[in-house]
């Protein structure tokens, strides 16, 4: 019994809304009191292209990280200080294992999806021997 009320108030609702929702005309003609060229809605297709994208080789790893500086950027992923310690705790194990190896921690300021341009110019004019990049946590 439950089932067959559930359904029927389904049924209702589902009717009511094609009954009273205005319906979009997706043919392109024009509704009425719409402009000619008045776009009512914009389709996007989620297909994946048929092409793959240029493959882009990796760079060469170093032969060695002796004397060289390691940067330890940090996206942000949930914020400025979430699991900040990770990167920490990586700079203090290279300091006991790896004492020739400089270190720097920075924070991105682009965030996760952003680009850092100052960031990136530092790392590049200061001749980095590399970059470990993530998020911490």
């Amino acid at each position: 019994m439950k089932e067959k009320i559930l359904f029927g108030s389904f049924l209702i609702i589902a009717i009511a809304l094609i009954v009273i929702a205005p319906t979009p005309v997706a043919s392109g003609q024009p509704q009425k009191g719409k402009a000619p060229g008045e776009q009512l809605i914009t389709v996007m297709n989620p297909a994946i292209a048929t092409k793959m994208a240029e493959r882009v080789p990796l760079c060469s790893r170093p032969g060695t990280l002796e004397g060289k500086t390691i940067y330890m950027v940090d996206l942000q992923w949930g914020g400025p200080e979430a699991a900040y310690s990770v990167f920490e705790e990586m700079q203090a194990w290279f300091a006991k294992n790896m004492p020739s190896v400089k270190t720097e921690i920075r924070r991105s300021g682009g965030g996760p999806f952003g680009d850092d341009q100052g960031l990136r110019k530092e790392i590049t004019e200061k001749k980095a021997g590399g970059a470990i990049i993530g998020i911490g946590g």
